[in-house]
């Protein structure tokens, strides 16, 4: 059966999650071990916004967790995210952004990256993502609501390193399909990443995804 939910939600309702971040750039169709990566990192002080046509994602977890790192300033700092897992995921016309504030002589800069806006979208594989917040339209098909984190079976698991409580609330479904998303989060991991007709672009000022 399948399941449709429509409309914004935050991360204290643990709302369906997803989508790449600019570090992950870096790792574009890099496989790690047994597909996914082994630990968790310290994230930034900067989070990031998403923007997608569709997401259509198979082996779909979702569980709380923190995101652990520092400020601009180097404090030590935490955020509260939904982790969602795919096992895999193909995203397609996928807009990502971030802004540096306080750049000596240029005052704010933004870092647009666009992927997925041809014939071909972006993949990913064991992929894991840390959102804050999300709007978008979702279809999940044979979901549980109310599994125990470290029981759910149809998604890769909760990721290693991570501090996520194995008896926790989680939610699975053999698929998930979301579209008109947008998002903000924190982290993203994937054991593969492939962006096809990557466009990076830096702007002066703020320029963002929405």
């Amino acid at each position: 059966m399948s399941s449709q939910v429509r409309g914004g939600t935050r991360w204290r309702r643990f709302a369906v999650v997803m989508v790449p971040s600019v570090a992950a750039t870096a790792a574009i169709g890099v496989a790690m071990a047994q597909g996914a990566l082994a630990a968790s990192f310290s994230v930034s002080g900067q989070d990031f916004k998403v923007t997608a046509d569709k997401l259509d994602g198979t082996g779909f977890v979702q569980y709380g967790s923190i995101a652990e790192g520092t400020d601009l300033k180097g404090n030590p700092a935490a955020h509260p995210v939904a982790v969602s897992g795919f096992k895999t995921a193909d995203i397609t016309n996928m807009c990502q952004s971030v802004v540096t504030p306080d750049v000596p002589i240029f005052g704010s800069v933004s870092l647009v990256l666009k992927a997925g806006t041809g014939a071909t979208p972006v993949h990913a594989e064991n992929i894991y993502l840390d959102v804050a917040d999300l709007d978008a339209d979702a279809e999940f098909t044979n979901i549980d609501i109310g599994v125990a984190a470290g029981k759910a079976t149809k998604g890769p698991g909760i990721q290693k390193g991570t501090k996520a409580n194995p008896f926790g609330f989680a939610q699975q479904a053999d698929k998930a399909v979301l579209t008109k998303v947008k998002q903000r989060a924190w982290a993203t991991s994937a054991g593969t990443f492939k962006l096809s007709g990557l466009s990076l672009r830096l702007h002066k000022g703020v320029k963002e995804c929405y």
